[in-house]
């Protein structure tokens, strides 16, 4: 994915867990300090969220956003593209996982936002960095304890 940012964080446990907890997007605001409320809008037939709406509270970025989930690549990848927001243009991102063998899980984060005010790219690329970073820390903590 191009003009994305992206950080990778090692998690001490099993694939299964960490992708239960990463796919379980209406229990994000249990992990995620970035989430405040999430209501899944439509699942599909396995009950994942395909359409969410999330109240976000991102540093610099507050925001209520309908996200769309493809699931195709499941369970290694899950991607979201903004459907609605405020004042996001651009909400897209990915999270991926790989097995590193035994209880041991890779978790890449990508993303890219768009504001639909004046920002410089830098500073949107350090906040988008900022996120992901917190949100990897905050999925390591909640699943490690």
């Amino acid at each position: 994915m191009s003009d994305f940012s992206s950080s990778t964080i090692t998690i001490d446990a099993p694939i299964s867990e960490v992708g239960a907890t990463l796919f379980a997007i209406a229990a994000y605001p249990e992990w995620s300090g970035a989430f405040k409320k999430v209501d899944v809008l439509a699942t599909d037939d396995q009950g994942r969220a395909t359409k969410a709406k999330l109240t976000v509270d991102a540093g610099a970025v507050k925001d209520v956003v309908t996200l769309d989930f493809d699931w195709s690549a499941a369970p290694d990848k899950v991607t979201f593209t903004l459907d609605d927001a405020n004042i996001l243009t651009k909400m897209d991102g990915a999270y991926l996982l790989k097995n590193l063998g035994g209880d041991t899980t890779s978790v890449t984060y990508e993303l890219s936002v768009g504001l639909s005010m004046p920002i410089p790219a830098m500073m949107i690329a350090k906040q988008e960095k900022s996120t992901i970073d917190t949100a990897l820390k905050q999925l390591k903590e909640h699943i490690e304890g």
